[in-house]
Formats: structure tokens, sequence, C-alpha cells
């Protein structure tokens, strides 16, 4: 009886979200979709290539970061002087005048959350290249997605912006090497997201756990269609 639970239990049943049908949902193969047998919604997905990919604009996002904070965003030259400064440098800056909040509140958004997000991935992506991974996988991938929230990087986009129209007006503004390198983090960051495959790394980790997946009995509920076999 106990085995018999435990075996249903094993079963991945999934209710689909849009008609609610109950139906058995396996890991399709790579590159494929399952599909609801009812209506077609999407119901897992699985990536040709969920860790390389990835991998590739992890890597490529941590060398694009490191040049957006360490290069100028832009430079401002008035009646013969020119200053340009860096994102810790316009942190610095709001703290000497008193804006100790708001500089805080930069250089976590634009610096600590973004580097902890790509070094969190980096070092999961990196730890499940070969199964099976490590325990500590789990962990990383958690503080990983709860770090991407913080990272707006894009909200900074939009105060230089704003600040790059304003600023016109009185002086001539020339873009650093940093504000380029700002936009295309920008473009990395949801390149990331839609190329990650988290159930990939949880299945890799689970296998290290030492309880893989068994294959699920035959079950009085729908399959998921394949999106192969749909025409």
């Amino acid at each position: 009886m106990d085995d018999q639970l435990e075996r249903t239990l094993d079963i991945p049943i999934r209710s689909c979200p849009d008609c609610d049908l109950l139906q058995v949902v396996e890991q399709p193969p790579l590159g494929a979709k399952a599909r609801c047998a009812r209506c077609g919604h999407i119901l897992a997905t699985r990536t040709r290539d969920p860790i390389d990919h990835p991998l590739a604009l992890t890597l490529s996002a941590l060398l694009v970061l490191i040049v957006a904070n360490t290069s100028p965003l832009m430079g401002l030259s008035v009646v013969g002087r020119r200053a340009s400064t860096t994102v810790v440098g316009g942190a610095y800056q709001m703290w000497l005048q008193g804006q100790e909040l708001t500089a805080v509140i930069v250089v976590f958004c634009a610096v600590i959350a973004p580097a902890a997000y790509i070094l969190f991935l980096l070092a999961v992506l990196l730890a499940a290249r070969r199964p099976p991974a490590p325990r500590w996988v789990g962990g990383m991938l958690s503080w990983a997605e709860s770090m991407q929230p913080w990272s707006m990087i894009e909200v900074m986009m939009l105060g230089i912006l704003v600040a790059l129209v304003k600023i016109a007006e009185l002086a001539k503004v020339e873009p650093g090497i940093g504000m380029y390198a700002v936009g295309v983090l920008m473009l990395l960051f949801p390149a990331i997201q839609v190329s990650l495959d988290p159930d990939e790394i949880w299945a890799r980790l689970t296998w290290a756990e030492g309880a893989p997946p068994h294959a699920a009995p035959e079950a009085p509920v729908c399959e998921a269609a394949s999106e192969d076999s749909v025409p």
C-alpha cells in the first residue's frame, strides 16, 4: 500500500492554468514543449541548451557589468571645463551632498544586486554543468532568483536619460563607454532569464540527492500533448 501511494505521488500531474484539465506532464525532450491536450496551453518547456547557453550569456553579463561600473557613464563640458563620473562616483557625490539613503539605494540596485545575481547564477550554472550537482546549488539558485527583482538596470538607464535631457540645455553631454555597457546589460538580463531553465537545474540537484525522478505509471488522466505530435 505504501509503495503504491509513493508511486502515485511521483506521478507528475499538473493542472492546466487555462482549462483546469488534470494531465500527466512528463519532462519534454530537449528543444520541445509540452502543451495541454485540450486547449494547447504550454505546460512545460525544455530549451535545447539549458546550461551552456545561459552560462555564456551570464559570463558576458559579468564582463559588461565590470565595464559599466569602471568606465565613465558620461562626460560634461562647460566653458572649457570637462568632468566625467561612474555609477559609484555618482552615488559617492550623493552621499557627500547629504543624500545618504538615495546613494545607498543606487549602489544596491545598480551595482550590488546585479553583481550578486550574476555571481550566484554563474556558480549555479558552473556547478550544474556535470551532474550530479552539489546540494548548495539549490540555495544559490534561490538567492539568484531573490536578487533578480532588485537588479534595476533599466530604472537607472531611464534616470540617466532624464538627466541627459535636463543637462543638455546647460552643458555639452558626451555619452561614455559605461552608458553603452549599461544598455548592453539591459539586453543581456532578459536574454539570461529567457534561456535559463530552473527545472533542469532542480532535476540535476534531485539526482544528486539520490532521488532521481521515477518513471511514472499510467494514470487515468490525459497525457499532455507534445509539440512534436500536435499538427
